[in-house]
């Protein structure tokens, strides 16, 4: 594919945060971009109001005209998440299309560009957007491909402009072997806990192929590890000059130090074999997300940024929507967090840090789980992770991709929670079990749609109070 010959872009599952940056990115380039999603949707409705025809139906008669009159200038992308019998997708193929996924066409786009990618099975996001946070506003020449909305620039694509040739930081999915398409200068591995078993298998198959991402990087380039992922990657790591390890604690290469809470905020000190950088404080809370700013001032200390331009761009990080984002915390109100954790470590590390903010509150967690794969896969994870919460309201899956499970229910986890107080509701009793509450700390948890809920939940809690 040469990106040169192409006019025209249509996406299967244009809604998602992934395709949604690179329906933007071609946007940008001057492309006519258009694509189908199953339903509506806010980001949606934004990728229309910048200039995107999106239809709802998986329909051939959906197509827009330009896509078959054009079709040597057509490029189509589409998602791994759409079904092996889509009408739309079979048609196109069918019809001899240039047809790929969407890790293929990021992983052609960063071939021409100095790339930070930052993969991990949690705190991707966070880390990528915080990376590319810091060299945006520092000055540094940078572009971004994230899988999450940066509430500084209320995108997941984060473009440069100018003249000067960007530095691009990306985002990359261990989903489907999604990663294996780049081949990174940088590369950010935050985790490799065991997850996607349901594409995976089994865990040693999961870390082979973060093993296969380690060895794409460049052999000039440099490798950060987490300290939990470095013990598992440890064969590949050794294989790489220029690998270092970075932790929240830990005695690693470079790590945070003197780590604690001040007015509300995390504080710490950067610590590394050749840089001491004393008293960073985040906007975003999280000891996780410490150990993530810890790799993102790494990168950005490889590239040659100055002290006070990172500690400046790391106070001032609001970071992504769904990722502890507060929706409400105000005093004399309850405190209202919603979080994107779906795995129980996720959901492990949000919650310790929610109770280190608000030790002498109750903190009540409502969470939907995601996959019926993934319920089977973790059910005792889960159900631990949760009990860290005082009062657990646990919601029926998400089941997103996947069709039912026998025997897989919320219930399998609803029996691991260990909380003093536990209940299993259908989430369109949500609403009605928030206005009957007494909450101090209420925090949504959550992959699936719980997001729809979150501002039925501000607007109840605020009529409450």
């Amino acid at each position: 594919m040469k990106l040169d010959e192409i006019h025209n872009v249509y996406f299967l599952g244009i809604g998602g945060i992934g395709m949604s940056a690179l329906a933007r990115w071609f946007l940008l380039q001057g492309m006519q971009v258009a694509g189908y999603d199953r339903t509506s949707t806010g980001l949606t409705k934004q990728l229309e109001a910048e200039g995107m025809s999106i239809h709802f139906e998986d329909a051939v008669a959906g197509i827009p005209s330009w896509v078959e009159q054009e079709k040597e200038h057509t490029l189509v992308i589409y998602t791994p998440a759409i079904p092996k019998d889509h009408v739309e997708f079979n048609y196109l193929k069918s019809k001899g299309f240039d047809i790929k996924k969407r890790a293929e066409v990021l992983g052609i786009i960063t071939q021409a560009y100095y790339t930070i990618a930052v993969a991990g099975t949690h705190g991707k996001t966070t880390t990528s957007s915080m990376i590319a946070h810091i060299l945006k506003d520092s000055g540094k020449a940078c572009s971004a491909f994230l899988g999450g909305i940066a509430a500084n620039y209320n995108s997941n694509l984060i473009w440069h402009t100018g003249e000067e040739k960007a530095v691009v930081v990306v985002e990359a999915d261990e989903f489907d072997r999604s990663f294996l398409w780049l081949k990174p200068n940088i590369a950010v591995v935050t985790a490799t806990d065991a997850d996607h078993l349901d594409i995976y298998g089994e865990h040693g198959a999961l870390v082979q192929s973060f093993t296969d991402f380690v060895e794409r990087t460049d052999t000039a380039g440099k490798i950060f590890l987490s300290s939990r992922a470095a013990e598992v990657l440890a064969g590949a790591a050794a294989k790489q000059a220029g690998t270092w390890v970075y932790s929240a604690g830990a005695n690693t290469d470079c790590r945070a130090e003197n780590i604690r809470i001040e007015e509300g905020r995390f504080v710490f000190d950067y610590v590394s074999v050749h840089d001491i950088i004393k008293g960073l404080y985040m906007q975003m809370p999280g000891f996780h997300n410490v150990e993530n700013a810890v790799a993102a001032i790494s990168v950005a200390l490889e590239l040659g940024l100055k002290e006070e331009d990172i500690r400046r761009s790391l106070s001032n990080y609001r970071g992504v929507k769904r990722r502890f984002e507060y929706i409400l915390n105000e005093a004399g109100k309850t405190v209202f967090i919603d979080d994107y954790a779906h795995h129980p470590e996720e959901i492990s590390a949000f919650l310790k840090s929610v109770k280190a903010l608000f030790p002498e509150k109750k903190i009540t967690a409502i969470f939907q789980p995601h996959l019926f794969s993934r319920t089977r896969d973790f059910a005792e994870g889960f159900g631990a992770s949760l009990s860290l919460a005082d009062e657990v309201i646990l919601t029926g899956i998400y089941p997103a991709r996947e069709l039912p499970v026998e025997g897989v229910s919320s219930d399998l986890i609803f029996r691991n929670i260990t909380a003093e107080k536990k209940e299993l509701i259908d989430i369109v009793q949500l609403p009605e079990r928030v206005r009957e509450g007494d909450f101090e700390v209420l925090v949504t948890i959550g992959a699936g749609d719980i997001d729809k809920q979150v501002a039925v939940i501000r607007d109840i809690l605020n009529e409450k109070k």
